[in-house]
């Protein structure tokens, strides 16, 4: 992890993506002689954004720091930590594939894919224990939000009733707590002032909701480049926001029309759902909704300095909400 200190001011989005990958393959090298890395590596560098540890080192300088081996090292921790609730949720969810390609459980066995995702667990932990022990309680905290936002997710599986307090809860736990949690990370780790750290936390809040609200609308047309087909969350009964919308406002025919699409859904009753979701106008109320909170995030970097990592990150979280991939 050489030669990166103080770079990001002169760098765009993707070059600050080059240097965390750089960062995370030498990492994976340096544990190259563990057994469980022969498994878990191919999950790790499987490409992506890269969204968590990039946003922690914008927001590592954002808070007037300076990007170094420590930041870096951090960053890899959240990323680590991520991957080993991707490697259990695909269990969880028997997925076939990752990315588009074969999920660790489904190419070498649960047992394998179990044990790969504890090591990876503490790989993370391991890292993030180098900042100390108010560094790991946040990530302990995060991690049973995640933890608690999943079971409430599954606990909705199905459930028509979920209402919009549901899902904010659900998608708090599991996606925009670990988001926030790494942005107030990289604060406490640059030795920020707590109202910075707490603007960093909000910043990361907000993107949170609206990277799964993204995620929501993505799954309503596909996803190819995960290897995620259209629809796999209508499928698996999950209660996306714009089900919910649609759930909330739709009355008469039309609401019980909805309800039976999703009860019995099939792929040739993929028009009669679309059709029924611009009726309630749902796609056009999360989208709004996605907006809203983008503009929140944008506004919660108000106390920061102005700075080019500001101008990233308010880059960033504003690309989040328009992704297709």
């Amino acid at each position: 992890m050489k030669g990166i200190r103080g770079v990001l001011a002169q760098r765009n989005l993707r070059e600050v993506q080059g240097i965390v990958e750089k960062a995370l393959i030498e990492y994976v090298d340096e544990r190259s002689e563990d057994p469980a890395m022969k498994y878990a590596k191919d999950i790790l560098l499987a490409g992506g954004k890269r969204f968590r540890p990039v946003l922690g080192c914008l927001a590592y300088e954002a808070a007037g720091a300076t990007l170094d081996d420590k930041m870096l090292r951090t960053a890899l921790s959240a990323e680590i930590i991520h991957t080993a609730t991707l490697v259990h949720d695909d269990i969880y969810d028997q997925a076939k594939l990752r990315r588009g390609r074969p999920t660790l459980h489904s190419q070498h066995g649960i047992a394998h894919g179990i044990i790969s995702g504890d090591y990876l667990f503490t790989l993370g932990y391991w890292l993030g224990a180098e900042q100390g022990p108010e560094v790991i309680k946040v990530l302990a905290e995060t991690c049973i939000g995640l933890a608690n936002g999943e079971l409430l997710q599954f606990d909705h599986i199905g459930d028509l009733g979920t209402s919009p307090e549901d899902y904010y809860r659900i998608i708090d736990g599991k996606t925009a707590g670990p988001i926030a949690g790494g942005c107030k990370v990289a604060g406490m780790v640059a030795n920020a002032d707590q109202e910075i750290i707490e603007a960093l936390e909000r910043f990361g809040w907000e993107v949170g909701r609206a990277f799964q609200m993204v995620d929501d609308l993505l799954d309503l047309t596909g996803n190819p480049r995960m290897g995620k087909p259209r629809g796999t969350d209508i499928y698996e009964g999950k209660m996306t926001l714009p089900i919910i919308h649609a759930l909330t406002t739709l009355h008469g025919n039309n609401r019980e029309n909805l309800e039976d699409v999703l009860m019995d859904f099939s792929e040739d009753r993929w028009d009669e759902l679309i059709e029924l979701l611009e009726v309630s106008g749902s796609i056009g109320y999360v989208r709004s909704l996605i907006d809203s909170h983008i503009q929140r995030a944008v506004e919660s970097l108000a106390i920061l300095p102005n700075s080019g990592q500001i101008e990233l990150m308010i880059e960033f979280a504003r690309k989040s909400a328009l992704r297709s991939t």
